[in-house]
């Protein structure tokens, strides 16, 4: 038994090597700090550390070790209060009471600290009912206490309903909320009222209003504004120390109001008060008090957010608070606070664009057009002091956050165009080009062009609303671009331009008339010194020629000298960008012209990338080989022709030309994985897009494949046979019966190396490889059920795939999932299979005797991840897989789950919950096929509790601990 009472003096020594840790921590050397770490991490785990804690607490050492030993309190309390017995939690609750006053004057940190743990304690301590009145009257109604008992009361509402793990049932904790929360929500109004109606002071302390913010989720909302806490909130928004966290405050009682109708009253109320701080708006701009403003737009915003529905209902009484709101976004000069307001723009405009609210859309449209003004002058470079090519200082920081900060501008100009209709928002810009161009485009010279600021924003604005466009738009398009081609050369406009152009190229094949100018201005523009510029062109170029392919058709060859001369001087993505786009151009040739134009484009790349191979000595010119690798796969994915089955596909036939070349590579650079990616993922390609006609190819391919695969042990060899399994499946039309033997025996081969790879390494050690195999395996079990279910390593694969459960990866687990789950779907008369044919009996049997001699161990994984360690995305393919056991085997799963959970870590759960869990399930078990579902919704409601409460033990899971796969062959 550890007695909390603590003999200070004797205790000293016992907390030394503590202190002496820590000091290492600060200024020893590098193994002299980790050894100090393990030692303090070994300590917090210790029974011993309740004493020691409480006595550094006690004594007169500084500041950092008292705030080290309050932390350390807190995480004994939070994760080993089993340590001590029940009829102790007494003596260390009155020891933190007796601390609180000792720490009432500070450090904060300190005593926060404290209070988190009274707070957790009180939690656990289900006995203890009468928590607020002790700890009020324990601590005091001197000045100085009254922050200690403001802290606490802060950090209880949060501790309770976000906190930590505790190990309380659903129903403890719903009760414990209740006695906590719920039972001291008027008693806490009536202490912060009295506390706020003491002094002055208190009435502006952030600490009073930091616990109304903390108490609003339990307190009535109406109760807190009907009362004088009210007027203590909006007074408080006058003095500084109190303004933010008023704001805070007053954002919160607007949440609490976001069920409209339930809380018309309260809102009737606010509603005049928030309206009444609309001089705040004007007053902060002029001060050009940047947090003040900021703090008064997020008033207004959050407003409008919360009653955004009663805003559309009713814009007669709503609009001054709509008007306020697009105040503060005209009068945020530097950009601080504007951003506060986009989300009630869209939240209102969702609202607007509905049929029932046409009154008021036609009511607040006024306000949208006015906004769209607004946000063209917002989306204006800043106009430079001195220096034209450095618009922001230097401040590289300040120009990142202006261009995100542009588009998401652009979005709220979307939302002003669903409004106000496409034409309007085109209009405005279309006037602000002319008023440009009237006053100051014949200012422009080669070197100069004045004010381009007033003329790149409505060109960006342009291309924020390419989405909102048909392009069957007539009136104001046609007479912008033949306007945009012609503006002065500035490398800021020129990029504007060249990415409006590429923003609208689906319109332009609707309007081959314009196509010329624009195709001109954006091959002209490769031409420039500007990187930014070089990069737009080839982005434009792609849509250029992925939307107007069939107009740039008869221009192919042309285009092929321009790919030729222009592809080394850009940069890798625009290489990528200007080669779909000419792929494109190439796909919509005739059959008979494929090959020869395949060898146009895609010798000159092959001939580069042998070079490149040659030269490469270093990880960079490696790199620069699967970089290029990526071009000639472009033409692969992309240029697909159509051709009657048994004729020669030609862009196959180019393909077994550059066959070899890529098998050469791929052995000469076999330990470099990006090489081997490319490589596959080329000819992963030729499989998915050629498909049965890449038969002649296949022999070559396995080969590689298996090769590739037992020497690189890289998942992406296993994308291409997963691709070849696809496409070359038993019901497939076009492929014969030796063809489908042969495929499946090189999957085979695969798969055999995999478990080698699985029985040599743990999964934490392949995640990656793992989840390309079992994505694999899905695609086997779908095409080839019959010869995996029946092979030898149908048993190995299923259990690989539970030892695989042990990662705590998303998208491995999710594969080993999927995988199991459809394994298990073969042992009944509905399995995902590829066919509608009835799934057979010796399948059933197969299947069902491999899940009686493995389900044990499968739902030991299953549940072991479900209720501590699969991430959150795999619940659903988890619970899938143990309804799919139930369905199959429903006595023998429910025996395995109630075997599982008695294998949970001691201290965690209590018996009476395991056996309330597996009487819940035989229940639902007997009401025969419409209970399964209500045991799925059980056991996750069961794995959810325990998940919520559940800490994980220091020393590991123990009997849960997952078993190392084992493969012999």
């Amino acid at each position: 038994m550890v007695t909390m009472a603590t003999n200070v003096n004797g205790a000293t020594a016992a907390f030394t090597p503590v202190l002496t840790a820590m000091s290492t921590m600060r200024d020893g050397q590098r193994e002299q700090k980790k050894a100090a770490h393990q030692y303090l991490e070994s300590f917090q785990k210790s029974a011993e550390a309740w004493q020691i804690t409480i006595g550094l607490l006690q004594s007169q050492a500084d500041a950092e070790a008292k705030l080290f030993a309050a932390t350390t309190l807190r995480g004994k309390i939070t994760y080993d209060v089993s340590q001590i017995p029940a009829d102790a939690l007494p003596a260390l609750r009155n020891q933190i009471l007796q601390l609180l006053k000792v720490f009432a004057t500070g450090p904060r940190p300190i005593r926060i600290q404290l209070c988190v743990c009274l707070a957790i304690l009180a939690i656990q301590m289900t006995e203890w009912k009468d928590v607020m009145p002790m700890v009020i009257s324990t601590l005091g109604n001197d000045a100085e206490s009254h922050a200690c008992i403001l802290d606490f009361l802060k950090v209880l509402p949060e501790e309770v309903t976000e906190g930590r793990k505790i190990n309380l049932t659903e129903d403890e904790l719903s009760q414990r909320t209740q006695e906590l929360l719920g039972d001291n929500a008027l008693l806490v109004v009536r202490l912060l009222i009295d506390y706020a109606q003491s002094s002055g002071s208190a009435a502006t302390n952030p600490q009073l209003l930091e616990v109304i913010t903390s108490w609003l989720r339990e307190v009535p909302v109406a109760d807190v504004v009907n009362s004088p806490l009210l007027n203590v909130i909006i007074s408080a928004l006058d003095t500084d120390r109190s303004f933010e966290a008023a704001t805070d405050c007053l954002c919160a009682i607007f949440r609490e109001t976001r069920e409209v109708d339930e809380y018309v009253s309260t809102i009737q109320v606010l509603l005049p008060r928030v309206i009444a701080l609309r001089p705040r708006i004007a007053q902060a701009a002029e001060q050009e008090d940047a947090e003040l403003f900021k703090g008064v737009t997020r008033i207004f915003a959050e407003a409008g957010e919360a009653w955004v529905v009663l805003i559309a209902r009713e814009p007669n009484v709503f609009r001054p608070l709509v008007e306020a709101v697009l105040e503060c976004a005209a009068r945020d000069l530097d950009r601080d606070a504007i951003a506060l307001t986009f989300v009630f723009w869209y939240e209102l405009k969702l609202y607007l664009v509905l049929e029932r609210y046409i009154d008021a859309r036609m009511q607040y449209v006024d306000v949208y057009s006015k906004l769209v003004d607004v946000m063209l002058k917002q989306l204006e470079f800043p106009t430079p002091d001195g220096n034209e090519t450095d618009l922001f200082d230097g401040d590289r920081e300040a120009e990142e956050k202006f261009r995100e900060f542009r588009h998401q501008m652009g979005d709220v100009l979307k939302d002003c165009c669903e409004i106000m209709g496409v034409t309007e928002c085109l209009t405005k810009v279309l006037e602000r080009i002319k008023i440009w161009t009237r006053d100051y485009a014949s200012q422009a010279t080669a070197a100069s062009v004045p004010h381009w600021q007033q003329l790149e924003a409505p060109l960006f604005s342009m291309r924020a609303l390419g989405r909102m466009v048909d392009k069957d738009e007539d009136i104001i398009l046609p007479q912008i671009i033949p306007l945009i081609v012609q503006i002065p050369h500035h490398e800021k406009l020129r990029f504007a331009t060249i990415m409006v152009l590429g923003r609208y190229t689906e319109w332009t094949s609707n309007h081959p008339e314009l196509l010329e100018a624009q195709f001109t201005y954006i091959v002209s523009s490769f031409q420039t010194d500007s990187k930014e510029i070089v990069r737009a062109a080839a982005m434009a170029m792609k849509f250029f020629c992925t939307d107007c392919k069939h107009l740039l058709s008869g221009q192919v060859v042309q285009l092929q000298q321009f790919y030729d001369q222009t592809l080394d001087k850009l940069p890798g993505i625009s290489q990528e960008e200007l080669t779909e786009g000419v792929a494109s151009v190439v796909a919509v040739q005739p059959p008979g012209q494929i090959f020869d134009l395949l060898k146009l484009y895609c010798d000159p790349l092959m001939a580069r990338l042998m070079a490149l191979a040659n030269e490469a000595k270093d990880d960079e010119g490696k790199l620069a080989i699967a970089d290029h690798m990526q071009l000639v796969t472009y033409f692969v994915q992309i240029v697909t022709p159509y051709v009657e089955p048994g004729q020669e596909n030609p862009a196959v036939k180019y393909c077994q030309e550059i066959f070899p070349i890529l098998a050469t590579i791929l052995d000469t650079f076999i330990d470099f994985n990006p090489i081997c990616e490319r490589i596959c993922r080329n000819w992963r390609y030729m499989v998915i897009s050629y498909r049965t006609a890449m038969a002649p190819l296949l022999p070559q391919m396995a080969n590689k494949l298996a090769n590739g695969f037992a020497a690189s042990k890289q998942g992406c060899f296993l994308w291409v046979t997963a691709a070849i399994l696809r496409e070359f499946s038993e019901d497939r039309e076009h492929v014969d019966e030796q063809t489908t033997q042969a495929i499946y025996a090189f999957f085979e081969a695969q798969a055999t190396n995999m478990l080698r790879m699985m029985s040599d390494l743990a999964p934490r050690d392949l995640p990656d490889v793992i989840e390309d195999f079992y994505r694999l395996l899905v695609d086997a079990l779908l095409y080839y059920p019959h010869k995996l279910i029946f092979s030898e390593l149908f048993t190995p694969i299923f259990q690989a795939g539970i030892s695989a459960l042990a990662l705590e990866q998303r998208d491995p687990l999710n594969a080993a999932l999927h995988y199991l789950r459809d394994v298990i779907g073969y042992g009944g008369d509905n399995p995902p299979s590829s066919s509608n044919s009835p799934n057979p009996a010796d399948v059933q049997q197969a299947v069902q005797s491999l899940i009686l001699a493995n389900g044990e161990h499968l739902v030991k994984q299953t549940l072991a991840g479900m209720m501590i360690t699969f991430p959150d995305d795999c619940f659903t393919d988890g619970s899938g897989a143990l309804l799919g056991l139930f369905e199959l085997m429903p006595q023998q799963t429910a025996s395995w789950v109630d075997k599982t959970v008695r294998m949970l870590p001691a201290g965690t759960i209590r018996e009476p919950e395991i056996d309330r869990l597996m009487t819940g399930i035989r229940e639902r078990l007997a009401l025969g096929h419409d209970g399964l579902r209500k045991v799925r919704s059980l056991l996750q409601d069961f794995t959810n509790s325990y998940r919520r409460r559940y800490v994980a033990p220091r020393d590991g899971l123990g009997r849960l601990e997952a078993e190392r796969f084992h493969f012999n062959a």
